[in-house]
């Protein structure tokens, strides 16, 4: 067995309803980078949870899509 931590990282985003299929999307091509679930739908808030070791990977792509997607990071 490695020596990586079980642990896991999470972070909740703030993001319009209109792009919210599009940050899905992008999130989940990208295997095992992240699971994203609604956190709460009345105010569009995503949560992504995934591995600490992703998360320089996982914040290059937020950075990336924010001019795009509007975001902003809520927890």
């Amino acid at each position: 067995m490695g020596s990586e931590s079980a642990a896991i990282a999470s972070l909740v985003l703030e993001v319009a309803p209109r792009h919210i299929a599009l940050l899905k999307a992008v999130i989940e091509s990208y295997d095992n980078l992240a699971t994203l679930r609604t956190a709460d739908p009345a105010r569009h808030h995503l949560k992504l949870w995934f591995s600490p070791a992703h998360q320089a990977d996982l914040d290059a792509i937020l950075a990336e899509l924010a001019a795009s997607v509007p975001m902003r990071r809520i927890a």
